[in-house]
């Protein structure tokens, strides 16, 4: 799973040099971030969507989406994959009540 992960953040990378006449993502890069936040809030929107819709290759889907285009985000801020797993992984263990505790201290 994580070997997905990393090669999307590369090819995401790459794509910061490429034509936005050629790549999609190249174009999400030179829209900036609002254009990028933008497209995360459809996709979440869509993600509940086909949540309440219940079918759940479209649940997928959409979820497939809304990870990809917050990966872009990501990338565009020079952070990947790994620094949301790290921190996952840091939460790992603690009640999810504690976490949001520490994070409101």
């Amino acid at each position: 799973m994580s070997e997905t992960l990393d090669r999307l953040a590369e090819v995401l990378e790459a794509r910061k040099e490429a034509d936005p006449d050629a790549s999609y993502v190249a174009q999400l890069y030179s829209k900036g971030l609002d254009a990028m936040l933008k497209k995360i809030g459809e996709e979440a929107t869509e993600t509940v969507m086909a949540a309440k819709d219940g079918d759940p290759d479209k649940i997928v889907r959409e979820i497939a989406d809304l990870w990809f285009h917050t990966l872009v985000l990501l990338a565009s801020r020079g952070l990947g994959p790994g620094d949301v797993l790290a921190e996952l992984d840091r939460r790992f263990g603690l009640s999810g009540l504690e976490e949001k505790a520490q994070r409101l201290r």
